[in-house]
């Protein structure tokens, strides 16, 4: 059920970028009011941000221009900046009874303890989800990993079930193996695409052609793994454990050594963690290549 009106605080995205706009226009629709976006000295009369603005009935302010007034404040910048944010932050308003979240997946709520200092309830809240340039994605269904303040918490979760996620506690020893798991599910897995990219051209297969031959294929396995786990979707050969094919895979990928890299960790895991035939063999093949 929707937090009633009376349990919605309003809220200022500090950072509006990707993410931030895409958390801004989700809590719009899900009936929270984003009052506030703060950017960079210089980008207030950014096309984006007035445009964002307008659509969530939002005005823009650039850093260190008000007091940020909102019940909660989140920061949405890259990693390497939220620590400076957090300070600057802290030296220019009265925090008690403020909520600060951040949405690093790597750090913990600790990069806000300058605001916690000064009475801040504090809190990482991060939506393991992609924000590209070119689309704008529903958080319906999404996880967040959230850790921090129990006050915090208790919010957080309030408004990841308004828009239609999941909270999912990670202890903050945990956070940067939490953020790596994330990394193979969407970074990774797209660099793993562009090698399979620079494979299909030195096989000849026309640029424009690649996704279109490589689709079908990665669908049914991102199917059968999301339905019945690694193990059941793994085909080939390697559980064939056709050494003489894996042995020519290599002994071709030599054209490509980036992803002739990436092939070997990758069979290295699937030896070591999948179901193959001729795992010894296999193993020797690979530790001889590499």
């Amino acid at each position: 059920m929707p937090a009633k009106a009376s349990q919605r605080p309003p809220i200022c995205i500090v950072g509006p970028g990707r993410l931030g706009a895409a958390l801004a226009i989700n809590l719009h629709r899900s009936g929270w009011k984003v009052e506030k976006l703060v950017v960079r000295s210089g980008r207030r009369k950014s096309g984006k941000t007035g445009r964002l603005a307008r659509a969530v009935g939002a005005s823009v302010a650039g850093h260190g221009e008000s007091e940020l007034l909102s019940g909660l404040v989140w920061i949405t910048v890259p990693d390497d900046r939220i620590a400076s944010v957090a300070e600057a932050l802290a030296a220019r308003q009265d925090w008690r009874g403020v909520t600060v979240f951040h949405s690093s997946g790597a750090l913990s709520s600790d990069a806000l303890q300058p605001l916690r200092a000064k009475g801040a309830r504090v809190a990482s809240v991060h939506p393991g989800m992609t924000f590209v340039a070119k689309s704008v994605p529903s958080l319906r269904g999404v996880p967040f990993g959230v850790e921090g303040d129990p006050a915090a918490l208790r919010l957080a979760r309030r408004i990841i079930t308004d828009v239609g996620g999941t909270a999912v506690t990670i202890r903050k020893e945990n956070k940067v193996l939490y953020h790596a798991f994330d990394a193979f599910a969407s970074p990774l897995l797209i660099a793993l695409m562009a090698g399979l990219e620079s494979v299909g051209k030195a096989a000849g297969i026309p640029e424009k052609k690649l996704r279109t031959m490589a689709g079908p294929l990665l669908r049914q396995t991102l199917e059968n793994y999301l339905q019945h786990g690694a193990a059941a979707a793994f085909s080939g050969p390697f559980v064939r454990g056709d050494v003489e094919v894996v042995h020519r895979h290599l002994k071709a990928l030599r054209k490509s050594p980036a992803a002739r890299s990436a092939y070997s960790a990758l069979a290295h895991v699937a030896v070591k963690k999948l179901p193959v035939k001729n795992r010894a063999r296999l193993s020797k093949l690979l530790r001889d290549a590499d």
